[in-house]
């Protein structure tokens, strides 16, 4: 019997090396912005305890989290007979302590309330690691997928959402790809819950509204309804997400519209000062205030965030906010922060279908020697070392074979030059450098070879 070709989880993929040259080339560019700011590196475990993960992401977070089944017989303490068994959540909760983490945000603040006395605030952090959610994969959207965090933690200050943009405007610019960034703010968003009516009902209109750009507005009239909001309440809140022009026109608007919520004018306020600092400091990408933006996640309390690609359909590619309340779920109160989070696997998707990567960056290798024998071999070797202590990433092919192997096996990997090495070589002491994607062949030393590499 034919044995069955393996396969992976639907939502999870493999990268070969050229994806991964690739996707490093994009960590490598956010983790320098990140240190350029002044952000530090941490890690935090793949798995949380549930009692850390459930409740923080609102009811349908929550039921994207993956869940991990307690070691050993994990159903030996269930009794089948019981009746709050039937739901599906009250069996998983008697099985499972753990989850895999859904984003790095709620780890990061359990993780300064745990090594508080060891931080020094305001703390900033940039986080690099993997995430998981039990989603239904389509198009840009996985089960398990990088996330590329930066926060700061320990101040109210809006110069910290200013420095969010700004690493959004340099990462994208430094990736060489055009987006907007949209911004709104979520005290506005309950001022608009107030004035509608509804202030009660915020996590549900923020809910509705986060699936604007998927479903279309009359969806999320439809859906508004399904959450209890009334006529009355949703022909206040529709003008609102049809409003156009630009910065201040929409602030003006909006002051009309939010004139008795306290809440919702703070909001404002704070709108407009980040704006301007925004202004004082200058972009290059597009900057606007969007405001149908409500990033549905239920710990964001003020300025959010959200970057959408110009040149490819695709989700937003990178999101975050501020947050007021969530170390204090962990004990620690008063302790506000700032974050924004890039997407690292739709950013790759963006610049992939733009082509966007450049070429240098499929292979790690610059120069492949090739192997006539074992004298040539012996020789090559030694040239080899001070390559590398160079900085420069060199092979030997590890075999002795026809030449046209060789070359295309450095075709294959896209490595640039290959060296060839014969008693002609070993006498003068040089090496025969052929270029291939030109064939043009030269003979040169050591040294002038370690600059050609740098430099190229």
């Amino acid at each position: 019997m034919k044995q069955a070709k393996p396969t992976i989880p639907k939502g999870t993929r493999d990268f070969g090396p050229v994806e991964m040259v690739r996707r490093n080339y994009i960590f490598d560019i956010i983790r320098t912005i990140f240190k350029k700011y002044g952000y530090d590196p941490i890690e935090t475990p793949s798995m949380e305890n549930l009692s850390t993960l459930l409740g923080k992401y609102g009811d349908e977070g929550d039921k994207l989290l993956f869940k991990v089944l307690n070691s050993g017989n994990a159903f030996s303490k269930v009794d089948f007979n019981d009746e709050t068994i039937e739901n599906p959540n009250a069996l998983s909760f008697k099985i499972c302590e753990k989850g895999l983490r859904y984003d790095l945000t709620v780890p990061f603040a359990r993780f300064v309330v745990q090594h508080q006395s060891e931080l020094t605030f305001p703390f900033k952090r940039y986080q690099i690691q993997p995430v998981w959610r039990a989603d239904r994969p389509q198009k840009g959207r996985y089960r398990e997928f990088y996330q590329c965090d930066c926060d700061v933690i320990g101040s109210h200050s809006l110069v910290n959402e200013l420095e969010m943009v700004q690493i959004a405007d340099e990462v994208f610019t430094k990736l060489d790809t055009r987006v907007c960034i949209k911004i709104n703010n979520r005290k506005l968003l309950a001022g608009l819950a107030e004035v509608s009516g509804f202030p009660d009902k915020l996590v549900d209109i923020t809910v509705a509204i986060d699936k604007i750009d998927k479903i279309g507005l009359e969806d999320v009239k439809t859906e508004l309804i399904e959450r209890g909001i009334s006529k009355e309440g949703i022909d206040i809140i529709e003008p609102v997400l049809l409003i156009k022009g630009n910065t201040d026109e929409k602030l003006t608007i909006m002051r009309k519209v939010l004139a008795n919520s306290e809440i919702g004018s703070k909001g404002l306020d704070e709108l407009e000062e980040l704006f301007s600092l925004i202004t004082i400091c200058g972009v290059k990408q597009k900057v606007e205030i969007d405001l149908s933006l409500a990033r549905g996640l239920n710990y964001y309390t003020g300025a959010i965030f959200e970057v959408k690609a110009l040149d490819f359909e695709i989700g937003s590619i990178c999101g975050g906010g501020r947050y007021d309340d969530l170390t204090s779920i962990f004990g620690l109160p008063d302790m506000s922060g700032v974050g924004i989070s890039f997407g690292a696997d739709r950013i790759y998707d963006v610049m992939l279908g733009n082509n966007k990567f450049p070429t240098k960056t499929i292979s790690g290798t610059k120069i492949l020697f090739s192997n006539m024998g074992d004298k040539e071999m012996k020789y090559t070797l030694p040239l080899l070392k001070v390559l590398r202590q160079n900085g420069i990433a060199a092979e030997i092919y590890p075999s002795k074979v026809k030449f046209k192997k060789q070359f295309e096996y450095a075709n294959k990997k896209n490595i640039p030059y290959f060296a060839i090495i014969g008693d002609t070589e070993i006498q003068s002491s040089t090496i025969t450098i052929k270029e291939l994607a030109s064939s043009e062949q030269s003979e040169i030393k050591l040294e002038e070879l370690i600059t050609l590499l740098k430099d190229n």
